[in-house]
């Protein structure tokens, strides 16, 4: 095949995989390979400094490994995606550029208008058309019933028709209190910094328009699909079989629990979700792990992962854009780090971000997503925040999470209520509040728990909207008895504004 013929396989940031995609099918004389990095998208954002080391760190990796293979490999740093395609063109004419279909829809939007070749793939267990075909005529689209239709179609933890372990769900068994016996819980990896790293870090720093903020990266990361390999291979080992019970619970002094911390792999193209599930249910399989830690896991993977992507494209670009309550406030400056705050739960939440740009899916949705929820957070404004901010962060991640699930900014289409709550849960589901100066039973006074002064004025600032919801029917009830709910909402109005000015 002459040069003029050799087609080109633009590998995007988020795809960098050798076995799936286009690459997945090719060998070294069958394409050459196309990598762009761009400064539009590096310095057009206030990045946390361990995700744009990932992304960076992960591309170089990956075009190293091809070259060695002995693929054609043009790896360009450009002014934007643009300008390095037209270099690549200039160098190669005539020649076509293909790429897997981008995860964002404004990225296919952009590689079309370039008239780059765009192809399905394989990144995911779920086509967007297969997808489009069990949501069909449904009035409501329900995770649970896509979950158990994903379990059957894909043959996960089945016994023949039956589910493994009897039972769908096993949720009643995962929403155990942290526990207090002072445990200990499963480590993970730390990979040493190569000279690939400290060289994404040294430019990083060398650019004077790239803002980050953040500790730097200490190895916690996967960067190649070897090293994400391995943090599988621990999870599976050692964090799987306690993950389950505690999966909800928040410990100050403690990161992660069990959680597997295998989303920033999945997101980048290093694991695919399907040698993810298959190796825990093999563990299951062999008695390895109790099925409610299982089933837990594999419905975070085939259930939520693949709903909330499938979700993003099903509903599109409109979806952005929805604010059902009228919220406009910025992101906090405690959550950015521009400020301090005594609030517990958001301080060691933050101080985790700082240091890891990572959170699990309780602190997202019920410290850092309840607050904003309850304050009045502009959803599309928090959901940039965290796509910048998180270590495993896309737009098809957080449109849905944060749009829907989070914010419940769509009226109701994700999730059939909002996730708001006072105090009481954080009190319950963590051990942020025993050292904190607010009171989560609190709702006036200088010492009341913001989160509860918010949830009860949450429900007082919506309640025209919420009141066509049964599932709000018990919360509004209850609002409507306080005895105190005016001095609770000039409480909140105080909150609010402290909160503003990040002095709370």
């Amino acid at each position: 095949m002459g040069d003029l013929d050799l087609a080109t396989v633009w590998v995007l940031g988020d795809q960098l995989s050798r076995r799936h995609g286009p690459l997945g099918d090719s060998g070294p004389g069958d394409c050459r390979v196309l990598f762009v990095e761009s400064a539009a998208l590096v310095r057009g954002q206030r990045w946390h400094r361990q995700r744009l080391h990932l992304v960076l760190s992960a591309m170089r990796h990956l075009a190293e490994e091809l070259r060695a293979e002995g693929f054609d490999v043009d790896y360009r740093r450009s002014a934007d995606l643009a300008a390095g395609l037209a270099a690549h063109r200039a160098d190669h004419p005539g020649s076509r550029v293909l790429a897997a279909r981008p995860s964002s829809i404004d990225g296919c939007d952009r590689l079309t208008a370039l008239g780059v070749e765009l192809v399905d793939h394989d990144y995911f267990l779920t086509a967007a058309a297969d997808f489009a075909d069990w949501a069909g005529a449904r009035t409501q689209l329900r995770m649970e019933d896509f979950y158990r239709w994903q379990r059957r179609r894909l043959d996960v933890l089945m016994d023949g028709d039956e589910p493994a372990g009897g039972d769908w769900n096993f949720d009643h068994d995962n929403r155990e209190r942290p526990p207090k016996d002072g445990r200990s819980w499963p480590g993970v990896t730390r990979f040493e910094l190569d000279e690939i790293d400290h060289a994404v870090l040294a430019g990083l720093d060398a650019d004077p328009e790239v803002t980050c903020w953040g500790d730097g990266p200490d190895g916690l990361w996967p960067v190649t699909r070897e090293q994400a390999l391995v943090r599988l291979g621990e999870f599976v080992e050692h964090a799987l079989a306690p993950f389950g019970p505690h999966e909800d619970a928040m410990l100050a002094g403690e990161w992660k629990l069990a959680h597997s911390v295998l989303s920033s792999s999945l997101n980048l193209g290093l694991l695919h979700p399907d040698e993810v599930v298959r190796a825990v249910e093999v563990r299951y399989r062999e008695g390895g792990a109790p099925i409610n830690s299982v089933e837990g896991f594999i419905r975070q993977v085939i259930g939520w992962r693949e709903y909330v992507w499938c979700l993003y494209w099903y509903w599109g670009a409109d979806y952005r854009t929805r604010n059902a309550h009228g919220a406009h406030r910025p992101v906090p400056p405690s959550f950015t780090g521009e400020a301090s705050t005594e609030m517990a739960c958001v301080e060691a939440t933050v101080a985790g971000l700082h240091a890891r740009a990572y959170g699990h899916h309780i602190q997202r949705l019920m410290v850092l997503g309840n607050l904003a929820l309850t304050a009045g957070v502009e959803p599309w404004a928090l959901s940039e925040w965290m796509r910048v901010t998180f270590i495993d962060g896309a737009e098809w991640v957080m449109v849905p999470n944060v749009i829907g699930m989070a914010l419940h900014a769509d009226g109701g289409e994700m999730a059939t209520k909002p996730y708001a709550s006072g105090g009481a849960y954080l009190n319950r589901m963590s051990d942020y509040c025993r050292d904190c100066r607010f009171d989560p039973a609190k709702r006036t006074g200088e010492n009341a728990c913001p989160f509860t002064s918010l949830y009860w004025d949450f429900l007082a600032r919506n309640e025209a909207d919420l009141a066509t919801n049964h599932r709000m029917a018990r919360q509004l009830a209850g609002m409507r008895r306080l005895s105190d709910l005016d001095a609770t909402r000039v409480r909140a109005a105080e909150v609010l504004e402290r909160l503003d000015r990040g002095e709370l």
